[in-house]
């Protein structure tokens, strides 16, 4: 089918919820995605962050090939290969154990189950997570916000008022929305849920107000570590750990949604392991299975035993496909030394962007960076169409910011010929 048709059929057929540009992408290899007239794209984007290891990734490819032979989906009534795999995997990354996700690896490797027993018994003073698996981050976004004010609700705190930050993005469900405090998103599909309070970042006198005004009918206060739709702020830690004291002392939680941030995307395994805290709660997304649908809801033990059978679920979350996948990416990411090539490949891109004439500030961490542009340029989404005439894929998030998510994989030869390019385009 030709590019041409292709739009006909989508524009007659399909519902037009995004603009989309003209290219029509029909294959990958690493950074590099080919177009159906065969030009080929360095790719700064990533799916929006979640094609983490790049496209056609051996071992993501041949894990979903190998799973999609024996079995996609049953149901959650039964168990299956992988879900507890992968959630073990997830609590020790949540512990910032990257090692002790290390010997989970090895052990399936080699197939030993004696080393994997050990590997996934929790050590003396360890902290464990456990995970409900989702289908998309608004979905674990809603399980996070339930299992709070169910937690509140059984511990009879009895609040089920969640601070939500201005600027934020949790998802265009209508409860997500209404946690989206971004009147925008909104207004079109109001009258929206209640139970929410805005809260502007890094405001910490405002925080102080608002738990004065609602002190215990707060249940929990939900963030991002660096808020991506908005155009890449990342919270202050000194924010965040106010955050945390005081919503501990009305007895509620924190909820870190990490659909972004997360899965070593920002150097670190959670990007909220930057900010000093531990969170009760997070989200998980995008590039947790690489590019096949999955999400998760994790929570500490003590907080994720609320749940009851019949409390939460969802036909299609953790189901077969989706798991092992999450556990060639996880594994693939724990095996290499991801964490220290996205933190020296990020601060590197971070100071190239910086020198580009034109661009007046940029910010972020690791691979999740944004960068502003000075007045006077063209318009930031009149630069994305540019540099996609260039051969780069990039994203706009307002009129005068750029946001780059790449593949975890990407290198200094790659901001490279970013750099190159933007520069050319903003001199035009």
């Amino acid at each position: 089918m030709s590019f041409e048709q292709q739009q006909h059929l989508d524009s007659t057929y399909v519902m037009h919820t995004y603009g989309r540009l003209p290219v029509e992408f029909v294959s990958g290899e690493g950074m590099m995605l080919t177009a159906s007239n065969g030009r080929t794209y360095r790719d700064f984007l990533a799916g929006i962050g979640v094609c983490c290891l790049g496209y056609n990734h051996p071992r993501v490819t041949d894990a979903v090939r190998a799973q999609a032979e024996k079995l996609l989906t049953v149901s959650n009534y039964f168990y299956t290969e992988h879900r507890g795999e992968v959630a073990a995997l997830i609590s020790k990354l949540a512990n910032n154990d990257v090692a002790g996700a290390r010997a989970i690896v090895d052990a399936l490797d080699a197939g030993d189950e004696a080393a994997l027993d050990a590997a996934c018994t929790p050590q003396a003073g360890e902290q464990v997570w456990k995970t409900f698996f989702a289908n998309s981050g608004a979905e674990a976004n809603e399980g996070s916000m339930k299992l709070a004010r169910l937690y509140a609700q059984r511990a009879g705190n009895g609040g089920n008022t969640i601070v939500c930050l201005t600027g934020g993005f949790h998802g265009r469900t209508l409860e997500t929305i209404a946690a989206t405090m971004q009147a925008r998103l909104q207004d079109s599909f109001k009258p929206l849920p209640g139970g929410f309070v805005a809260c502007e970042p890094n405001n910490i006198e405002d925080l102080h107000n608002i738990f004065e005004l609602y002190g215990s009918e707060i249940c929990a206060v939900m963030f991002e570590p660096i808020q991506g739709e908005s155009g890449v702020h990342p919270l202050a830690a000194e924010f965040v750990q106010a955050a945390e004291k005081l919503v501990h002392s009305v007895g509620g939680l924190t909820i870190a949604d990490e659909v972004q941030a997360g899965v070593f995307r920002c150097g670190v395994p959670f990007a909220s392991q930057l900010l000093g805290i531990t969170p009760d709660i997070m989200s998980l997304a995008k590039g947790i299975a690489g590019g096949i649908t999955a999400a998760a809801c994790v929570a500490r033990a003590e907080i994720a035993d609320t749940f009851k059978p019949g409390d939460h679920g969802s036909t299609f979350g953790g189901n077969c496909l989706a798991v092992a996948a999450a556990e060639a990416v996880l594994s693939e990411l724990v095996r290499g030394d991801f964490l220290a090539h996205v933190r020296e490949v990020g601060a590197y891109m971070a100071e190239q962007l910086g020198q580009v004439p034109g661009v007046v500030e940029v910010r972020g961490a690791g691979l999740m960076l944004g960068c502003d542009l000075a007045e006077g340029t063209p318009d930031a989404h009149n630069v994305m169409a540019a540099m996609l005439d260039e051969g780069f894929v990039i994203n706009a998030t307002g009129a005068h910011t750029l946001r780059f998510l790449p593949p975890l994989i990407c290198g200094h030869a790659d901001v490279d010929a970013l750099v190159a390019a933007l520069a050319k385009v903003l001199a035009r």
